[in-house]
């Protein structure tokens, strides 16, 4: 009995000391433990520097500024989860953008009955389709804002599965959002200025807020009494309209960096690749997450393809006609009451209309080619993986390179406007030649009256004296 006690507790003498000689031990026999715990390290460094570029953070400030003035009324534009984000119909932002409808359609109704009881002309119409264009515009941004959440939801569970990181995309969208929103916002300031000087040389009385609104929106005021409360209306149902115009481009150039960033994403993993000796494993690994992303585009496309037909429709309409009357008319100064204007104080010498009018083409198309070069280079994005493909050596060519290859050539891969076209590079030579075309056929129509006007019996004479000539 005594031995057996003495061998048990032998037995645990030499158990302790490995207990206790475990921590000098630790490096030596798990090795393997080393790498990993320094692997862990790296990773949580790595995550703090670089955080995962998600769609709900990207557009963040962009549909903050939206809901400011109506649109996208959605629940859970601060959060980063995709469950908080839902639409609910009776909500303040959804009360909010219907009061706004409500007020767009009053506006509509009113210029539209002002074109009934008057001479029509294009410029007579233009308030017409301006606010007749923000109203759909606004049921557009409706329809979006119904079918966001799950859209959302499949963004998140594609980031989930191929997660990047892009540091500039937040960046990008933030920055052309204060950039397009300030333009807007110097050319709402000089169309308020050119109202009101042009009021002031038309008002023979002391200019008040009533001579400004009636001046500024007779489509209004020339068939309803005025009275403060409807001039402040009118004056920020003009401001909001004008705004939804802006931001309809806007939205569609956030969405387009998004979309262009993902593909960019499998773009660089294939130029990494090009050229050199790789498993089947890795092409399907590629395609799949382009296929993904190709998903993606068509998703979101999908959703905003109204938006996107109603913006590229209403910048083409207005550059039209603002090309018509700069190039029949020219640039003049305050219009119909300039003469009457002679020896009142003007801030810009009476070019004020004349300054509005530049600034307000230039920002146009420019703002209009901009939407068009972005949202386009989705398309170029597509189309970037077949000259990777094409160059894979023959030992390692597979079916996964041929299947690859066949969905990229297969597939258009863009965005659309209501699937009546898509927005690719070529599209804006169309676009300039549409406007062309448009040009040359509406001083066809107008140059007719005048020739007839000045010789009927010499129409090749007249037509060639045609005041078009020299401002060609």
């Amino acid at each position: 009995m005594t031995v057996e006690n003495e061998t048990f507790s032998v037995t645990v003498v030499q158990i302790d000391p490995k207990q206790i000689m475990k921590p000098k031990n630790y490096k030596r026999k798990t090795p393997f433990m080393i790498p990993n715990k320094i692997n862990k390290v790296g990773v949580s460094e790595l995550k703090g520097n670089k955080t995962p570029a998600t769609f709900q953070k990207s557009l963040r400030v962009t549909l903050i500024i939206g809901q400011m003035f109506s649109l996208l009324p959605v629940e859970g534009v601060y959060s980063t989860s995709p469950i908080d984000v839902r639409f609910v119909w009776w909500s303040f932002k959804f009360s909010y953008l219907l009061l706004s409808l409500i007020g767009q359609i009053f506006i509509t109704i009113m210029c539209l009955y002002k074109v009934l009881h008057s001479a029509s002309s294009l410029n007579g119409t233009t308030p017409l389709i301006f606010y007749g264009t923000t109203c759909i515009t606004t049921t557009m941004f409706l329809r979006v804002a119904h079918r966001w959440p799950d859209l959302i939801r499949h963004i998140a569970h594609v980031e989930d599965q191929d997660p990047y990181h892009d540091r500039t995309l937040t960046l990008k969208c933030n920055a052309t959002c204060g950039v397009v929103l300030f333009l807007a916002l110097v050319e709402h300031l000089l169309s308020l200025l050119s109202a009101y000087t042009g009021a002031m040389i038309c008002q023979s009385e002391d200019m008040t807020h009533a001579s400004f609104v009636k001046h500024f929106y007779p489509w209004v005021f020339n068939y309803l009494p005025y009275s403060f409360g409807l001039g402040i209306l009118t004056q920020f149902l003009h401001f909001q309209s004008t705004f939804i115009w802006n931001f309809s481009d806007l939205f569609v150039i956030c969405i387009s960096y998004y979309l262009t960033s993902r593909l960019n994403y499998v773009n660089k993993q294939l130029l990494n690749a090009q050229g050199k000796y790789l498993p089947e494993v890795f092409w399907r690994t590629v395609r799949e997450e382009y296929c993904r992303a190709a998903q993606l585009v068509r998703r979101v496309d999908d959703v905003i393809n109204g938006v996107i037909f109603i913006s590229f429709a209403n910048n083409l309409f207005f550059i039209c006609l603002q090309l018509f009357n700069s190039l029949e008319d020219g640039i003049k100064g305050n219009g119909e009451c300039s003469s009457r204007g002679k020896g009142k104080p003007s801030i810009l010498g009476g070019y004020e209309a004349a300054s509005y009018f530049f600034f307000s083409l230039v920002f146009l198309i420019a703002r209009s080619v901009t939407v068009s070069l972005i949202a386009s280079q989705v398309n170029s994005a597509s189309n970037v993986p077949a000259t990777v493909l094409y160059d894979v050596p023959s030992p390692v060519y597979c079916v996964e390179v041929q299947r690859f290859l066949d969905q990229v050539n297969g597939d258009n891969i863009a965005l659309s406007g209501l699937q009546f076209f898509s927005v690719t590079r070529g599209l804006l030579l169309t676009v300039a030649g549409t406007i062309v075309t448009y040009e040359l056929v509406m001083f066809q129509f107008n140059s007719q009256p005048q020739s007839s006007k000045i010789s009927p019996t010499h129409p090749t004479l007249s037509l060639y004296n045609n005041t078009l000539i020299p401002i060609f």
